[in-house]
């Protein structure tokens, strides 16, 4: 299966961007006349570029809005401001056929492949549904065939066609959902932690799975995560999330070499280190008190109630995603400096 290649199409242009997007979840009260006094704040001023045929790694604790992220981007979730750009065309002011042909262009690979695939389906028809929504992808009489060349892409048997999703293993069921992703060409694939849920055997094949795919296809990743192991290896920029904030990005090399957020270097901190040596000379910073609620962020600096540099301006002042001058790569602290024990 091969991609015609495109003159228009140049390696590192921008093809996604995002400005200030904000989704905030009303929280009401009453039962008959509900009225809202405040609101969960998941994602709260994210801007971020993405690049033709790169992979920008989304990274942060449970709750600081990755997911919402990834919903958001892919028009499930409806903005409360911001803006977001594919291929230069607006993605939330787009609707019907204009939507259609943008959602082409973006796919995305769930988390957990158990129940991310109907059941009830045969592999050849949710791999082939795709088609059937977009009847101009491919011509009625040659989807079936489109459909075994995607599952032989993927590296799964094409006789396969007419088995359900329980006759396979979890990792099998992953590279279906990743070549129903596939199927419609797309330039970019939300991936939202699509290797969580396998075993680290697994894991490793699926990440290699992606990375050929990325160059076969020429795709452009958007990587969800928890594991920073499994992003650095794949991705060639990393995002740092914080309650619903980008607080630090940066090349792989900046994020894990060079870290100046406090936040950022205290999770590189809790990665295991597999060298007993490395392990003895650095520090593992420890984290005091609990993740604060998004209802209830604080004011100014989010992370300044767990951080050990915490300063009275901290409390006032908002510090913004910008180069600092301890690195050129962006980063949300007043007092960011690259550490050398972590």
């Amino acid at each position: 299966m091969t991609v015609p290649a495109s003159p228009a199409k140049v390696r590192g242009e921008t093809i996604l961007g995002v400005d200030e997007l904000v989704k905030h979840f009303p929280i009401t009260q009453g039962v008959l006349f509900k009225r809202q006094i405040d609101a969960v704040r998941a994602v709260d001023g994210v801007s971020f570029e993405l690049r033709r045929g790169e992979t920008l790694g989304v990274v942060g604790e449970s709750g600081c809005g990755k997911s919402t992220l990834a919903r958001l981007l892919m028009r499930l979730e409806t903005p409360t401001s911001g803006r977001a750009t594919l291929e230069g065309r607006d993605l939330f002011a787009a609707s019907g056929g204009e939507l259609r042909r943008l959602r082409r262009n973006m796919q995305m690979v769930m988390q957990d492949p158990y129940t991310s695939l109907n059941p009830r389906m045969t592999v050849g028809d949710i791999v082939g549904e795709p088609f059937a929504i977009h009847p101009d992808a491919a011509p009625k009489g040659s989807r079936r065939q489109r459909v075994r060349e995607l599952l032989d892409v993927v590296g799964l048997n094409p006789e396969h066609v007419n088995r359900y999703p329980h006759q396979f293993s979890g990792g099998q069921r992953q590279r279906i959902g990743i070549a129903r992703a596939l199927a419609l060409r797309p330039d970019v694939i939300v991936c939202d932690e699509p290797v969580s849920a396998l075993d680290v055997s697994i894991q490793a094949q699926v990440i290699n799975l992606l990375e050929q795919l990325q160059d076969e296809f020429g795709l452009s990743y958007i990587f969800i995560a928890h594991d920073l192991s499994v992003v650095r290896h794949i991705c060639d920029r990393v995002a740092v999330m914080y309650l619903g904030r980008i607080v630090e990005i940066g090349t792989e090399e900046e994020i894990y070499q060079r870290a100046t957020h406090p936040y950022t270097q205290a999770l590189l901190s809790a990665v295991p280190v597999p060298d007993p040596e490395a392990r003895d000379r650095r520090t593992v910073i420890r984290l005091t008190g609990d993740v604060p609620s998004p209802a209830d962020p604080p004011s100014g600096c989010r992370f300044r109630t767990r951080c050990w540099k915490a300063e009275e301006v901290c409390a006032v002042q908002d510090p913004q995603t910008v180069p600092r001058a301890a690195d050129p790569h962006p980063s949300a602290c007043h007092f960011a400096e690259v550490r050398t024990d972590v």
